[in-house]
């Protein structure tokens, strides 16, 4: 019997040990990628004044207050950092006080979608209201086939910021709020498209839905900092031979919500165990989350589930005439 007990004590022991053990070095891998990231945002080359984007599609005035990130920068962090597939990122802009690393800041990521020219006269004719319940209905069909790949569930909760249309200027911009699984913090995903000639210039800023008032706030600076240069405006549209996208203004809103996951799903679905540090928060601008996770489990990159930022939106072009009414 005393060398039963004193077995049991033994593994016990051992187990404690163990878990001690396992937690100091999850702690101690923790703190290096924090140290690690850290590096990358003191390492980072800001710009500020006018910049032209590296497709020369157009320019952007980077308001005071904020900062711009180029885009070999901008696609690290997006790669190598947030962990989501290779993909095209013309830059990011940021609060001028903000870090690529910093959860309690956001930023907006630039992508260019040459999807066509986008017919805005169906603008005035949309409900918002009708098609905010068409996606909610899309995404909940959509949601079988997540769960059956291993995601959790998306559910769009509704519009954070309702869909608004600036026709004198070409500039549309929406909000929605998103819930990813169980997850108890909702997700924000601010959207604004500027439309040009041959597509849409992307700006996304995803953050918690704590940060709307910011965001909100911030809003006016970043709507008409963008210029398209000369033969890629709105106005230069050409009939006879630019090709006319297939969704109006009521498809770029209608786009999927996200992409698979998100990649704020793919922060959520793996960030939980390392909640207990309390050095990072579950919204867009946790980066590194899923570095920290492979850091910790040993995991390969091409093991993960995929994620992407742009909302997935028909890109194929029209098969109608081009109209002459511009």
């Amino acid at each position: 019997m005393k060398k039963t007990v004193a077995l049991l004590v033994l593994i016990l022991s051992c187990i404690n040990v163990v878990s001690a053990q396992k937690e100091k070095d999850e702690e101690l891998a923790m703190k290096a990628q924090i140290a690690y990231l850290d590096s990358v945002d003191h390492a980072m080359k800001f710009e500020h004044g006018t910049i032209v984007l590296k497709n020369s599609i157009a320019k952007i005035n980077i308001p005071t207050g904020f900062k711009f990130l180029n885009a070999e920068q901008a696609s690290f962090v997006v790669t190598d950092i947030w962990g989501n597939p290779p993909q095209e990122v013309l830059g990011m802009i940021l609060p001028e006080n903000a870090k690529v690393t910093d959860a309690s800041s956001y930023l907006f990521i630039i992508q260019w979608d040459e999807m066509g020219f986008v017919k805005d006269d169906d603008a005035d004719e949309i409900d918002y209201d009708d098609l905010l319940a068409d996606m909610q209905e899309e995404i909940e069909t959509d949601n079988e086939e997540r769960k059956k790949a291993g995601y959790d569930n998306i559910k769009l909760v509704g519009w954070a910021a309702k869909p608004f249309y600036d026709k004198e200027h070409k500039i549309l911009h929406w909000a929605k709020e998103i819930k990813f699984g169980d997850s108890p913090d909702n997700t924000l995903n601010y959207n604004v498209r500027i439309l040009g000639r041959k597509g849409v210039l992307i700006l996304n800023a995803v953050a918690g839905m704590n940060q709307l008032p910011t965001v909100n706030k911030d809003i006016s600076k970043v709507l008409n900092i963008v210029e398209f240069t000369d033969g890629n405006k709105y106005k230069d549209f050409d009939p006879s031979v630019d090709v006319v996208a297939a969704v109006g203004i009521g498809g770029l809103v209608a786009g999927k919500v996200l992409a698979k996951l998100g990649f704020l799903g793919l922060l959520a679905k793996f960030f939980a165990p390392l909640l207990k540090f309390g050095k990072l928060g579950i919204v867009a601008i946790g980066a590194g989350a899923s570095a920290i996770w492979r850091f910790i489990t040993g995991k390969r990159k091409e093991d993960e589930p995929t994620a992407t930022l742009l909302d997935e939106t028909p890109t194929e072009p029209s098969t109608d005439e081009p109209s002459e009414n511009v």
